[in-house]
């Protein structure tokens, strides 16, 4: 009894070495952002199954096991795409798959990010009171349009890759009280319409702890409410893999928060499909994973790993990028010039053929 004893423990073990990495269970946000899709669809875009069976992107995307879209807000951009009603219509889509919505205010007429942060037109020669005003409105307007059709959402970022603050020169964190009005309002305004749904603070540069303790420090100082702290990371700009770990580990224990991993991709190819360079051209742009199906489903995973081992159980999941973006002319990258390509299309869900690629169900059972 004891020697069968003793090889059953033997067998577990040698189970427990032989689970994957990400063995400990699904992740809880297994998300693509597909802010792209209407106006894929608009020109053209076609999707497909692994099978090459054409469907539904976000059909296809909830059967390999997604269960969360992203889709970010502009206030009046030039092609009139991610608007309120554009983003309500795509929401109400996500939704009828059965998925979670995370919503994500730029608060601006076009891309907001570490680098530029411009105020939308309408609102460009507000005094600052009438600012934080515009702030809120918007923010309720949009997530109240929302509940209204049955499609509130889950969460919600108030302000895109803001390391330097928002809506700039205002906003920007050389002034940090005028900072926290800003986020606050958006706070305040998420909270009327929906007390459940979570806000979240995002910055890029998701290897970078310097940045992260120095930012959200003064976030707790100046007030600034929120409950879960988003981060950018792509490998090939943002550090090492460790680097990343080590700051989301600290950035969650440090504050107590949940941490969810807003944006991530990896190229599956080094080939161009749209005429328009790709922004990511080499062959391994991060070391030890080339740029083909292969190494971008593992990167995926690699990240979705670190995330699910974050202390205390705080690593909510992750989101890749533009997942739906692919090469489909007249979709460009310039909500004011119809001739630009995306540069993203190599880092896309679906491939040259309009297929899923295998990273899509990999992260839809990570």
């Amino acid at each position: 009894m004891k020697r069968v004893l003793t090889t059953l423990l033997l067998l577990a073990a040698l189970l427990i070495v032989q689970q994957p990495a990400h063995a400990g269970g699904r992740l809880q946000i297994r998300g693509a952002d597909i802010s792209s899709l209407a106006k894929s669809e608009a020109f053209g875009g076609v999707y497909r199954d692994a099978r090459g069976r054409r469907g539904d992107a976000l059909r296809i995307m909830e059967r390999a096991g997604l269960n969360y879209m992203r889709l970010k807000v502009w206030v009046n951009p030039a092609d009139g795409y991610n608007t309120k009603e554009r983003v309500l219509a795509v929401a109400r889509r996500v939704k009828a798959q059965g998925m979670k919505l995370l919503i994500d205010f730029h608060y601006s007429d076009t891309w907001a990010d570490p680098g530029k942060q411009f105020k939308p037109a309408a609102w460009a020669a507000l005094p600052f009171e009438q600012l934080r005003q515009a702030v809120y409105d918007h923010t309720y307007d949009v997530l109240s349009a929302l509940r209204r059709q049955g499609t509130t959402a889950d969460m919600v970022q108030v302000g895109n890759e803001i390391n330097g603050g928002l809506l700039w020169p205002d906003g920007s964190n050389a002034n940090w009280p005028n900072t926290a009005a800003l986020l606050n309002a958006g706070y305040d305004a998420v909270k009327r319409v929906s007390r459940s749904t979570k806000v979240v603070l995002h910055l890029a540069n998701g290897g970078d702890n310097g940045l992260y303790r120095w930012w959200f420090d003064n976030a707790g100082a100046h007030g600034i409410r929120y409950d879960v702290i988003g981060l950018s990371y792509y490998g090939y700009w943002h550090g090492t893999l460790e680097a990343f770990q080590a700051n989301i580990n600290d950035v969650a224990t440090r504050y107590g928060k949940p941490v969810v991993v807003v944006e991530t991709a990896y190229p599956f190819t080094t080939a161009d499909d749209d005429g328009w360079e790709n922004i990511i051209t080499s062959g391994e742009p991060f070391p030890g994973y080339p740029a083909t199906p292969e190494g971008q489903s593992a990167m995926l995973t690699r990240v979705a790993d670190i995330v699910r081992a974050v202390p205390d159980g705080l690593g909510l999941g992750l989101f890749t990028w533009e997942a739906t973006w692919t090469g489909v002319k007249g979709n460009g990258w310039d909500p004011a010039d119809p001739t630009t390509g995306n540069g993203w299309e190599n880092q896309a869900l679906f491939d040259y053929d309009d297929r899923a690629l295998p990273a899509m169900r990999v992260l839809g059972h990570l």
